[in-house]
């Protein structure tokens, strides 16, 4: 969907029990399979719903992502240089740039711009970079990773 320019978000569970999820229903050894409502904690779904509920809303209010997002390599430097193109559509406030070091699994600093570029004084060698559009209520839309610019 997001390739087509759909906003979308994949939910999964990470810890599968494979004796209840993806099984038709039935009974082998003593052990019971398939997707049967004993086996569903109702106030875990409860609140992973909400969860994806405010998720779901926010990516349906957000606007659409930048294009054309990258990042200029073609000198070595301790900064990093990201450059994108504003999206067609609903109009933007801003775009927040957001970093992590290439260890880290959530993103750690964000820097907020209105120009579609940005030096940021933090080396391409060492962090991830993405960039967002953000409009006037706060909405950001999906993350764009650059691509390198030579």
């Amino acid at each position: 969907f997001s390739q087509n320019g759909f906003t979308a978000v994949r939910f999964c569970e990470m810890n599968e029990n494979f004796n209840h999820q993806h099984q038709d229903l039935r009974t082998e050894n003593n052990i019971k399979y398939g997707d049967l409502p004993e086996f569903m904690d109702f106030e875990y779904l409860r609140k992973n719903t909400c969860s994806n509920l405010a998720t779901l809303a926010n990516l349906a209010w957000s606007p659409k992502a930048p294009t054309s997002v990258g990042i200029e390599v073609k000198e070595l430097s301790n900064s990093s240089t990201l450059r994108w193109s504003s999206p067609d559509g609903k109009a933007q406030n801003g775009y927040q740039i957001l970093m992590r070091e290439t260890s880290s699994s959530h993103w750690e600093k964000t820097f907020f711009t209105k120009d579609t570029q940005i030096e940021i004084p933090y080396s391409k060698d060492n962090y991830f970079f993405a960039v967002q559009t953000v409009d006037a209520l706060g909405h950001a839309s999906l993350p764009v990773f650059p691509i390198p610019i030579r």
